[in-house]
């Protein structure tokens, strides 16, 4: 059995083919049953973020029907294994280990990712997809990810995506303090998005989703105004600033609103900002003159400052996932060999049982004890050694050494002779 990871990432598919591929959390739970239907998978879990769609397995096999399993994601395309990258084992292991660290991010050491794979976690876990292997790798990948946090400035003074597009905002548009800011959704990027706005004294914040409440209780927290997402058109020319970042699996805001919205702006600029994947703004939007649209990959130029200042610390973050990594395979083999000898053991409490009850039976139906206790141990010989008789036979005809060796150590000859004094 062996472990493997499989995805797309911003570092190799675009956003386009990454909002093809992502999982909404309602589907979870029937993707992870079909997962756990395909031949030799005994585990899994999927980790689906706007940045990436990964599928972790304990399998079986090669890897490659798990590959065709992802290929086959509605709307992915024959093209999806062109940007798929496949680890096994150790490198399995390290790639989990570096994404949740925040190693992995288009952001640098961004703390969201860390909850993210919780989630995909849990979400397996709820679903009857996680088994002890992989429960121990992601276990060991939250340790890992909050030794490298603390241990090293990788994590200091966080930064999110939702802050970078802020600060975008702020230095390449217009002054918060001085514009209306909407945001469009309710989830963990707008929350960090409005609390950034708010430091930056933003002067009005208004706030759409498709819950009411969920924009209310959002609104109430940073002093916004919470708004129906289908009372959108009647608020977007208000907006200098747009931010949007919903669980949609199909667009929020498409090119005739927003070119209603600028129609009653009297064509001042707008800014739009789209974190999420799927796409929350149609790409047609971006053709409009005096628009400025964003997407999470259009963002990758405005963080690299962010990059290059946390690399010394993502390098002793590294060293410390390697000895992480080095430490988890050194266990999981331990536990593959111990593995083996519980079956062994097993294989015997099974034969035992079975000779020692029908010696009962025989000793129920008169049998002398004498010989039922001579059929014991001939049943009990033949019930252990069938199996490695039969695999010691074949190595014979084959000519492999290497098990007639093992059973040299295994089974040493044993010498009844007499030994002269």
């Amino acid at each position: 059995m062996s472990l493997y990871v499989l995805g797309i990432n911003h570092q190799t598919a675009p956003v386009a083919l990454r909002e093809k591929v992502a999982f909404a959390n309602d589907a979870l739970a029937p993707a992870l049953a079909s997962l756990r239907a395909l031949p030799d998978v005994h585990e899994a879990v999927l980790l689906s973020t706007c940045n990436r769609t990964e599928l972790y397995a304990h399998a079986d096999g090669d890897g490659h029907n798990l590959a065709e399993w992802l290929a086959a994601h509605p709307d992915a395309g024959s093209d999806l294994h062109a940007y798929l990258y496949r680890h096994h084992d150790v490198d399995a292991v390290r790639h989990l280990f570096r994404v949740a660290s925040g190693l992995d991010s288009l952001v640098l050491g961004e703390p969201q990712i860390l909850g993210q794979v919780k989630q995909a976690w849990g979400a397996s876990r709820e679903a009857g997809a996680l088994g002890g292997q992989l429960d121990r790798l992601f276990q060991h990948a939250f340790a890992t990810a909050k030794r490298a946090r603390t241990d090293t400035q990788i994590g200091a003074n966080p930064v999110s995506v939702a802050s970078v597009a802020v600060r975008l905002a702020q230095e390449n548009f217009a002054r918060p303090d001085t514009s209306t800011v909407l945001l469009i959704g309710a989830g963990e990027t707008i929350e960090l998005a409005a609390r950034h706005l708010v430091d930056a004294k933003v002067q009005r914040l208004l706030i759409a989703n498709r819950t009411l409440a969920h924009a209310q209780a959002l609104a109430s927290r940073h002093g916004g105004i919470a708004l129906p997402l289908a009372e959108l058109d009647k608020h977007l020319a208000e907006a200098d600033v747009v931010i949007s970042a919903t669980a949609a699996r199909v667009p929020v805001l498409h090119r005739q609103q927003v070119e209603h919205a600028l129609r009653l702006r009297k064509h001042r600029p707008m800014l739009l900002l789209d974190l999420a994947v799927p796409r929350d703004i149609a790409s047609d939007v971006s053709g409009l003159r005096d628009v400025f649209l964003y997407t999470v990959d259009d963002l990758e130029r405005a963080i690299e400052d962010n990059r290059r200042s946390r690399r010394e610390a993502a390098q002793q973050a590294e060293a410390i996932i390697e000895i992480q990594t080095a430490r988890f395979i050194e266990q999981w083999q331990a536990g593959s060999r111990q593995q083996s000898l519980l079956q062994l053991r097993a294989h015997g409490e099974a034969a035992r049982a079975e000779a020692l009850a029908k010696a009962k039976q025989h000793l129920a139906t008169g049998m002398p004890a004498e010989q039922a206790l001579e059929l014991l141990a001939h049943t009990l010989t033949n019930r252990l050694l069938h199996a490695p008789t039969v695999v010691l036979r074949e190595a014979a005809r084959s000519g492999d050494t290497d098990i007639t060796r093992a059973a040299e150590k295994l089974f040493p000859s044993t010498d009844t002779g007499h030994h002269d004094a």
